[in-house]
């Protein structure tokens, strides 16, 4: 079977084939090894580059951001059970952000083109050929990354606005927000980018004001005082800092899985580094940057929240504590303000989710290993991969609109969720066996290297998530009201278990029962970025050109 052999770096220049083929359009058979106007790692002509450095931070940012900074300290401090062990939590889901950013940089150093964890575990599980592109695939298509979100968004619109939100109103409102984003990053590219990097701007801002008025209210600068009918916290006495921290152990390990998941995001930028501007110095400067950022937005907030709200108030609140925050120092009539600051966090939320997603709909494209795989590899009509940031509305709107309130709901978020964390668990794996001498013909020598002490943390925390979500959880603490606590890792496992098949069958059993082996080729489209085709290749022509 013709393909990469074991020695040779997966990223060589293309060599795209002349000759014209009765099973292979012609799409423009040009050489590129003479072309200077394009990359050296994948052969994206540099005129479709136009991510920088300020626009690759915002995407981590926008991406990591939503509602997990307004929301998150409150879920965290009903499992840590005191402030100073939400703090703790809050720091080690920091050094595990950190690791798995250091992670993300080595591979994105060491192979800078879109894709993220498919174009890693390509290079890495190189045999069996395929099988980890069609693995991928399966939750690349399937997996709706905006449904969640964009039901969020349409709850916070209502509320701004002074409607009550129904479940009709909210997924139309949801629907809304995301076909505007298709329509801005499908049709206009720079006018998406330039919107997302405001919005993260924006965000940016917000989050900084809080925590100067926080610090503020905890120095006693005046105007920032607790407003007299609400309790004046004292969190930040050594006597009630640590006051609960008595926690069960399941408790103390679901809090860590939330703090874990508000920091999941800070990959974004290697989903679309094709399109990045000398992706690897910029790689290597903002994903530490976007998540010192993050990290800083969230520890400060936190300190914030404490410092105007009281433990008791966030526990029995039964709502955010941004919006006991804002009630606290500036009045009750600032909770539609804030409905409005956090439904264009999530906007921007959106835009960079469905901008990253709809480029590794792309790249499954330019693999060649789909069905229309021409298809969802295409820029046209607008020079912008629409036809994968459709596929992403799709499925999203589909899961949003199917996915009532409740037990359904929950599951879709854990869904999602849980092949992150095996992908996560495989290129972190995948990484420590390159470091091996069995993997020395792999030749990996990325511009940067992470200590490896930091890959196996990273590798050992997602062993922890992966395996939290099949023990059973203590009484009061169920993770869905009606269905098994184990229900979506049984379905998001079997999900992959269908991309094995559509390999088996298509690249194993087909070709060996008809006798064909198949053959990848690259050729260029129309606007000259190349793709993969397959070609069927009788095993008799080949035997005979032996003769």
């Amino acid at each position: 079977m013709d393909g990469l052999s074991e020695t040779e770096p997966l990223l060589r220049p293309a060599q795209v084939q002349r000759k014209a083929t009765d099973d292979i359009p012609v799409e423009g058979y040009l050489s590129v090894q003479d072309d200077t106007t394009r990359n050296a790692f994948d052969d994206v002509p540099d005129a479709k580059k136009q991510i920088g450095l300020a626009s690759a931070v915002m995407l981590i940012f926008n991406r990591v951001i939503g509602t997990g900074a307004f929301a998150a300290p409150s879920v965290i401090l009903r499992s840590s059970g005191s402030v100073g062990m939400t703090f703790v939590m809050w720091i080690i889901g920091t050094l595990v952000a950190c690791a798995g950013t250091a992670v993300f940089v080595e591979f994105g150093t060491g192979l800078p083109k879109s894709g993220g964890e498919k174009t890693y575990m390509e290079f890495i599980y190189r045999r069996p050929r395929f099988l980890a592109t069609c693995f991928y695939a399966i939750y690349g298509l399937l997996i709706g990354w905006l449904a969640i979100n964009s039901v969020v968004f349409g709850e916070y619109t209502l509320n701004a606005l002074a409607i009550q939100p129904t479940t009709v109103n909210v997924r139309v409102v949801g629907f809304l927000c995301s076909t505007f984003c298709l329509i801005v990053h499908g049709a206009f590219l720079d006018y998406g980018l330039k919107l997302q990097d405001a919005l993260g701007f924006f965000k940016l801002f917000v989050l900084f004001i809080i925590a100067v008025a926080g610090l503020f209210s905890l120095i006693g600068v005046p105007g920032f005082a607790v407003r007299g009918e609400y309790d004046v916290p004292h969190n930040f006495a050594w006597s009630s800092f640590w006051e609960g921290s008595g926690i069960s152990l399941n408790a103390f390990v679901t809090g860590m899985y939330n703090v874990i998941w508000a920091y999941s995001g800070y990959s974004n930028a290697n989903y679309a580094l094709s399109e990045v501007q000398d992706p690897v110095r910029t790689i290597r400067r903002a994903a530490p940057l976007a998540l010192i950022l993050v990290a800083v937005a969230f520890l400060s907030v936190n300190v914030a929240y404490f410092a105007v709200v009281s433990k008791q108030d966030i526990l029995e609140g039964g709502t955010m504590a941004a919006a006991l925050f804002f009630r606290n120092i500036f009045g009750p009539a600032t909770e539609r303000i804030l409905s409005a600051v956090i439904a264009l966090s999530v906007l921007g939320n959106l835009m960079s989710i469905l901008f990253s997603q709809g480029r590794v709909v792309q790249e499954l494209g330019r693999e060649g290993v789909l069905p229309f795989s021409s298809f969802f590899a295409s820029n046209k009509p607008f020079s912008t991969p629409l036809a994968g940031l459709f596929t992403q509305w799709l499925v999203s709107m589909i899961i949003m609109i199917a996915a009532p309130p409740g037990d359904a709901y929950l599951f879709v978020v854990n869904f999602s969720l849980y092949p992150v964390t095996i992908f996560y668990l495989l290129i972190s794996g995948g990484l420590l066996l390159l470091y091996t001498p069995a993997f020395k013909s792999y030749e990996w020598c990325p511009p940067f290297r992470a200590w490896k002490s930091v890959v196996v943390f990273f590798f050992v925390s997602h062993v922890f998530l992966a395996i939290l979500p099949m023990i059973p959880p203590t009484a009061g603490s169920e993770t869905y009201e009606h269905l098994p606590y184990w229900s979506h890792v049984v379905i998001a496992v079997s999900v992959g278990l269908l991309g094995i098949i559509y390999w088996f069958v298509c690249f194993y059993w087909l070709p060996k029962k008809r006798g064909y082996r198949i053959v990848q080729e690259t050729v260029l489209q129309d606007d000259g970025v190349p793709r993969n085709v397959l070609r069927k290749i009788p095993n008799r022509s080949d035997d005979e050109g032996r003769a």
